[in-house]
């Protein structure tokens, strides 16, 4: 789909953040970003999965909490050596070393078999992949039938005077707070909110719930976060 960044662009405008990605996560969903994180989480662990897959892993945030709430094993996958190199010094300092793995890979071709994983997760992926149908599809290839499938997303707040609030922040204060912070923060922070409304504009929320019944996903469910700044999806994988 044209305007959607790609992953070559994704992985190269985050590249100087590894360290500072989880405080730019905050920044832009207002502090809330560990509440909805749980909120994912709470829907991938329900039926005590013994495998999970966390794509678009990053610096192993998900992975981490995954791991502390199950006793489940992790996989972590991300594009971004520098995301991954960042996030096994956390999984270090966690003492989860045996219970995650990470590997470095893309959600368009992930490389693993038909049916491997109990449930998997996904944050922040949609708006960096040209198809996003198709790439829904490939996650829940991977996935057992009846696996739970949890994301989390950025959202555009629906209702006007909070989108209005929200425009300005990710516009102004979010680009000019990435200023201050050096060069590849202002990237980051001048990308992101144009970011997240172009791919609204271009696939509003009820197509994105048809894309999951259309991948193999039954029973979708939405739960709009702290006024609409965030989405968090979940749905199982539908049985053969």
């Amino acid at each position: 789909m044209t305007g959607v960044p790609s992953q070559a662009f994704a992985r190269k405008l985050f590249a100087g953040l590894p360290r500072r990605y989880d405080l730019l996560a905050e920044l832009l969903s207002f502090g809330q970003n560990r509440r909805w994180r749980r909120a994912m989480v709470d829907h991938a662990i329900a039926d005590g999965p013994g495998l999970v897959l966390d794509v678009a892993t990053g610096t192993a945030g998900v992975a981490v909490q995954l791991a502390r709430r199950t006793t489940a094993h992790v996989i972590g996958i991300d594009l971004s050596e520098q995301m991954l190199r960042y996030g096994a010094t956390k999984i270090e300092h966690e003492h989860l070393n045996d219970r995650i793995d990470l590997v470095i890979g893309t959600a368009v071709r992930l490389p693993f078999p038909d049916a491997s994983f109990d449930a998997l997760t996904f944050t922040y992926l949609l708006r960096y992949v040209d198809d996003s149908a198709a790439t829904l599809a490939e996650l829940a290839r991977v996935v057992k039938p009846d696996g739970v499938i949890a994301s989390l997303e950025f959202f555009v707040p629906p209702n006007r005077f909070w989108r209005m609030w929200w425009w300005l922040y990710t516009r102004i204060v979010l680009p000019l707070a990435g200023g201050l912070a050096g060069r590849s923060w202002w990237r980051v922070g001048r990308f992101l909110g144009p970011s997240i409304s172009n791919h609204y504009r271009d696939q509003p929320l009820p197509s994105t719930i048809e894309a999951w019944r259309a991948a193999g996903v039954d029973d979708v469910g939405v739960r709009q976060m702290s006024l609409g700044g965030g989405i968090v999806m979940w749905g199982r994988k539908r049985a053969a």
